[in-house]
């Protein structure tokens, strides 16, 4: 270890359980952080100035001023700009920490492609913000033999569990099998949004430093200090709670093996959380965003790009296209409406 390492790291060397060998382990490691939201960001803030060695961040969104509540490494001029949050964070942990190879990948996680973003990370974290890409990172997880922390947080509330296949319960065990009152617990509130409760973040805060930890743990060479249990916590009503959350034998996914999310048997269109917004997924092209926004230019306003993502307005709804094609459209719930602007203005 370098003499400037030994000094940035010098405290955290210093606790015992880590050490000098624990820290050269952090080093050498790498881990993937899918979503740069609450808890993405509070994670990779935390694993950047660990020293872990590399880190991707995969994001498929773009900052806005609502996200600077909670989003620890975005700043107001990342919004002004429309930034995609995993370029913003790119920036913002290559310049908290240059001895981190930081890469932000701004994708939409899918069956197609999460083979491709995930393959050679031994550890995958969550920082997402809706079920469907958790069942799905689970799938893939338990199907590769990686282990992966699975963390949410909504309100006041947060909760975590690291999934260590063929070890441990996987998320599918505590959702889709579980018997025990445990689903409700891990399925967080599922009938709870940010956008109808609202999110603390201190509660993202809390949850993200736990994930931080777990990770830290396994990263450096420490599995046996796991937790080994589901944890959760109300921040506004100061209660933490651990519960030991059981291998289910008949579980769908590490049980029986069948990964329908992996298969793309089970992907419902995503309504993304704190937006009254619906994603379009295409995936068949490669968009010219400077040239779709000459051809917007006369039919739409507000067309401005930033060579990372395109917005527009048109009557009822606020659109902002990626160059792999995907859309969001702000402003409506539902996916036919946004599939007939996604052709009267993108294109087929």
């Amino acid at each position: 270890m370098e003499a400037e390492q030994y000094e940035r790291y010098s405290r955290q060397i210093l606790f015992a359980p880590l050490g000098e060998e624990g820290q050269k382990r952090l080093l050498d490691s790498r881990a993937v952080v899918v979503g740069c939201g609450a808890l993405g960001t509070v994670l990779a803030g935390l694993l950047a100035r660990a020293g872990v060695g590399r880190l991707r961040l995969v994001d498929r969104d773009f900052v806005e001023l609502s996200n600077l509540q909670r989003q620890t490494l975005f700043e107001e001029a990342d919004a002004r700009e429309a930034l995609p949050k995993a370029i913003a964070a790119e920036r913002r942990l290559r310049a908290m920490n240059s001895g981190v190879a930081v890469e932000g990948v701004v994708a939409d996680v899918t069956p197609e492609n999460i083979g491709e973003l995930l393959e050679g990370f031994p550890l995958v974290l969550d920082g997402t913000d809706n079920f469907e890409t958790r069942m799905l990172l689970n799938d893939y997880a338990v199907s590769a033999g990686v282990p992966w922390i699975y963390a949410a947080a909504v309100g006041s509330y947060g909760v975590t569990f690291t999934v260590l296949p063929g070890k441990t319960a996987c998320l599918a065990c505590l959702i889709e099998s579980a018997s025990d009152g445990i689903s409700a617990e891990a399925a967080l509130r599922a009938e709870e949004t940010c956008d109808t409760a609202g999110v603390l973040n201190t509660a993202a805060g809390v949850i993200g430093a736990l994930e931080a930890a777990e990770a830290v743990k396994l990263l450096s060479g420490h599995a046996e200090a796991l937790t080994g249990r589901l944890v959760s916590c109300d921040v506004w009503k100061g209660r933490f709670q651990s519960v030991l959350a059981a291998r289910e034998p008949g579980c769908r996914a590490c049980g029986r093996r069948e990964f329908r999310w992996l298969e793309g048997k089970a992907q419902p269109q995503v309504t993304m959380c704190g937006r009254d917004s619906v994603q379009i997924h295409e995936r068949r092209r490669r968009l010219d965003l400077e040239e779709l926004a000459r051809r917007l230019a006369g039919v739409a306003s507000g067309v401005r790009t930033n060579g990372f993502l395109l917005r527009f307005a048109v009557p009822g709804c606020e659109v902002t296209v990626f160059p792999d094609g995907r859309a969001v459209f702000k402003g409506t719930k539902d996916p036919a409406v946004a599939r007939s602007l996604y052709a009267r203005y993108i294109g087929a």
